[in-house]
């Protein structure tokens, strides 16, 4: 998601998400970018792409009480991920759209945001992959509004099935908090 570093303590940062975003606007940097649902669809791709990058990140990096429990839980989740990174660019395929495949792309296009290489701990893997599934549960909201306004079934069909995805992650994951 697009952060803004708030100071926890001295733990280190929190992450927040900015929601202003949460509308998928048009990102004023990028003209090109494409409105409506297939301009939606791809930036769902993108934040899909490097939300499954950040949980096998995570699925690797695990440590400490929780390492078996959340280890086993990045792993399935991070391959649903990919099993909807994959409907998304056939959704737009369909639409007669190119699909965004490149880590400039994506990273142009998400809402989402890579994870550093810096060391973390469970408890802010777990912060950080809830906050992102509960944003982009709500995102996906906005983006399925869109999609039902312009009548894209597939489209309709793949942002109801990622809402309910998102919100069982995120309740998986927060459910490791102690």
């Amino acid at each position: 998601m697009k952060y803004g570093a708030q100071k926890e303590s001295s733990a280190g940062t929190v992450h927040t998400f900015n929601k202003a975003t949460a509308k998928g606007s048009q990102k004023d940097s990028d003209k090109s970018t494409q409105t409506g649902t297939v301009g939606e669809l791809k930036k769902t791709l993108a934040d899909l792409y490097l939300l499954q990058l950040k949980t096998q990140n995570f699925h690797w990096n695990v440590e400490g009480p929780l390492f078996f429990s959340l280890h086993k839980l990045f792993e399935k989740q991070y391959e649903q991920i990919a099993e909807y990174v994959d409907r998304s660019a056939e959704v737009l395929r369909a639409m007669k759209s190119p699909a965004p495949g490149s880590f400039q792309a994506f990273k142009k296009l998400a809402d989402v945001e890579e994870c550093t290489d810096e060391k973390l701990s469970a408890t802010k893997m777990i912060d950080i992959l809830t906050a992102d599934h509960t944003t982009l549960a709500e995102l996906y909201k906005a983006r399925l509004e869109t999609a039902e306004q312009e009548e894209e079934t597939s489209a309709v069909t793949l942002y109801e099935d990622l809402i309910s995805f998102h919100e069982k992650a995120a309740w998986m994951i927060r459910s490791h908090h102690s």
